[in-house]
């Protein structure tokens, strides 16, 4: 019977992390102990964020006047950890760095809208970034009113503050666009 042939003993299956731990130690030291998995980053921005509309949301329900901001306000999807190709095909769509966190396109005070940039309540703040600081300088030379709020309280004392204002007006006549599909038509054609 050549070498070959012989019958070897039944070998359990590794997985993959035998497999990595055992090529590690091809040198004939012993396995490096597996790393402590890292601890993923809390995004207590984010968390904030999710409070300050819930309560929003509330205010509508108890019909304050803060409420009325919740249908107009919006965030873009612009943070957040994606895959390369989803960030790639995301900014070739618009997305833009510094676009601040929520956005109110209800007109008050004489401003056209309000851009609110939330970070977390301090100690657990980030910096404002330069593109973040930019995108603020930008929106109040175009008539918007620019905010930034440290934390959950200070961003509901800025929507507190804008929904107390009266609404902007639009004197005179606008513009109208002569290119693009009329949507104001109804199903049977009216206006």
């Amino acid at each position: 019977m050549s070498w070959n042939q012989r019958k070897r003993p039944a070998q359990k299956k590794r997985t993959w992390r035998e497999k990595s731990l055992n090529s590690a130690s091809l040198g004939g030291g012993q396995p490096e102990p597996a790393a402590k998995p890292r601890r993923r980053p809390v995004d207590w921005e984010g968390q904030e964020q999710a409070v300050l509309i819930r309560w929003l949301y509330g205010e509508k329900m108890r019909g304050q006047p803060v409420g009325e901001l919740y249908d107009a306000i919006y965030h873009p999807p612009n943070g957040g950890a994606r895959h390369k190709k989803t960030a790639a095909d995301m900014k070739r769509q618009g997305v833009k760095a510094g676009v601040s966190d929520l956005v109110v396109r209800q007109a008050r005070g004489g401003w056209h809208g309000l851009y609110l940039e939330l970070k977390a309540t301090p100690p657990r703040n980030a910096g404002l970034a330069d593109s973040q600081r930019e995108w603020l300088e930008g929106s109040e030379y175009e008539g918007y009113c620019s905010a930034l709020a440290l934390g959950f309280e200070e961003a509901k004392a800025v929507l507190r503050e804008y929904a107390s204002w009266p609404r902007t007006e639009v004197v005179g006549w606008r513009f109208e666009l002569k290119n693009g599909t009329e949507w104001r038509r109804g199903p049977d054609g009216s206006r």
